[in-house]
């Protein structure tokens, strides 16, 4: 069985979806949304309708022991100068969350990455990869 079918967005997510990435492409601070698997309806969804403009806030409301994705926006003055917004999307996956959860996020990375058009997928597993974003974006790291 293909992972489309196992996990789903409603339409409304799938034009939150859209409506952020177009909306973020021009935005000063670092924008991002939390997303979570309904593990009843195995429906991708955000989990809540915040936007995060500050990375502290983003890594308080990241649960202990369970995964999550997570658009992130993050403007960057690149060393030539430029401006560059990466659209990326972190895939959280703390290290004691239980063996089910790992797998059933690690079957639906791709189709996430898919449906919200990110370029980039980036592993983390701890607030402070969080907060350390930037390396991870410039590549300094």
């Amino acid at each position: 069985m293909s992972d489309t079918r196992l996990y789903s967005f409603s339409q409304e997510t799938k034009d939150k979806l859209r409506k952020f990435r177009l909306g973020t492409s021009r935005a000063k601070d670092p924008q991002a949304i939390i997303y979570l698997i309904d593990t009843k309806t195995k429906e991708i969804r955000p989990e809540n309708d915040e936007v995060y403009s500050k990375l502290e806030d983003l890594a308080d409301e990241l649960p202990d022991s369970s995964p999550r994705f997570v658009l992130l926006s993050y403007p960057l003055t690149l060393s030539s100068g430029r401006l560059t917004v990466p659209y990326v999307l972190l895939y959280y996956l703390p290290e004691n969350c239980n063996p089910s959860s790992r797998m059933m996020y690690a079957g639906a990375v791709e189709l996430m990455r898919n449906t919200a058009e990110v370029n980039r997928v980036i592993e983390i597993e701890s607030e402070s990869d969080v907060l350390n974003i930037e390396a991870k974006l410039t590549g300094s790291e």
